[in-house]
Order: structure tokens, then C-alpha cells, then sequence
């Protein structure tokens, strides 16, 4: 627990989000899990399909906004490629790879400082769309280095089935 000195309360520690020593500026490819605030389903709504018809995933106006962003950041960071992502109700799965940025940046931009961006700009553009929603995403974000070939298709097929194994996502809520 941390005490703040100036009143007396006790506040739990937070324990690392990311990995101790990892520089995040490295090329690498990176999974990438952003939840909104509580995990509320406020970017899409999945109805799960009929006899032999697929889930469908309908965005909101808010995740058609997180879509306009994510399509966006390649050109706000020109050496990322954003290679898979899923918009789910209550979270956003990206893959990000080939993360090489501009030579001469300085310092390096690293992943936060693309999921930052991403996060400001979109709910700075929900605001301005008048959508009245003043905490869209969580703090923070959960990132996984992408560990060689098998670990990249794994992660892919993963993202590829999120919407129509919804129900059994760690996310889904009722």
C-alpha cells in the first residue's frame, strides 16, 4: 500500500504493466489488449448468429471512431503497421508490428506512446462528435511481446475468432 502523506489514506500498489527492462522502442511486433472504462460495451454489439449464420459485430459510434483511429496511427508513426485488429464491446485487440520508428526521433516514440495517442485522439474525437461518455478508455493497457512466428499466428487466429467466441471471452459480461 501507498500512503499519501498529505491525507492519511492508504491507496493499493499497482503492480508493472509492462515488462522490467524491455526497451518498447524496439522493432518487435507487439499484442496489444485496450479495455474501455469498467468495461463498459460501449464500441460494438455482437448478436450471436442463427443456425448457420456468423456472429455479427456492429459498431458503435463510438467504436466506428476507434476504427477511424486505428486505421490512422500508421500514418501518425510511419514506421508501425498495424497488422490485425478486432473491435470488441468492451476492448480493442491491435497487433502492431514491423515497429521501426523514423530515424532520428528523439527519443524513440514506444508503444505506450502509440496506445496514448490512439486513446487521446479517439476520445478526444468522441467528445467532439458530442458523444458524453468522459472516460472511454482504462489507464492503462495490457501488451505481449510476439515471440517468433507460432506465437504471431496464434495471437492471429485469436483476434480472427474474438467475435464469435464472445460468450467465452475473459471479457464478456453480461
Amino acid at each position: 500500500m501507498i500512503l499519501n502523506k498529505d491525507k492519511n489514506i492508504e491507496f493499493p500498489k499497482r503492480k508493472p504493466t509492462r515488462l522490467k527492462g524491455y526497451d518498447y522502442s524496439l522493432p518487435g511486433a507487439y499484442f496489444i489488449t485496450i479495455c474501455t472504462h469498467n468495461k463498459e460495451k460501449l464500441l460494438s454489439q455482437i448478436t450471436v448468429g442463427q443456425g448457420l449464420a456468423p456472429a455479427e459485430n456492429k459498431l458503435s459510434v463510438y467504436g466506428r471512431i476507434a476504427k477511424e483511429q486505428i486505421d490512422l496511427l500508421e500514418t501518425h508513426y510511419s514506421g508501425i503497421k498495424i497488422d490485425k485488429y478486432v473491435i470488441m464491446p468492451n476492448h480493442i485487440h491491435i497487433i502492431i508490428s514491423n515497429y521501426e520508428m523514423t530515424a532520428g526521433a528523439s527519443p524513440c516514440p514506444t508503444i505506450s506512446d502509440v496506445v496514448c495517442l490512439f486513446k487521446s485522439v479517439t476520445t478526444r474525437m468522441c467528445k467532439k462528435a458530442g458523444l458524453q461518455n468522459p472516460h472511454l478508455f482504462q489507464s492503462s493497457f495490457h501488451d505481449h511481446i510476439i515471440r517468433g512466428e507460432k506465437d504471431y499466428q496464434k495471437i492471429w487466429e485469436y483476434i480472427d475468432t474474438n467475435v464469435i467466441k464472445w460468450k467465452n471471452d475473459c471479457f464478456y459480461n453480461n
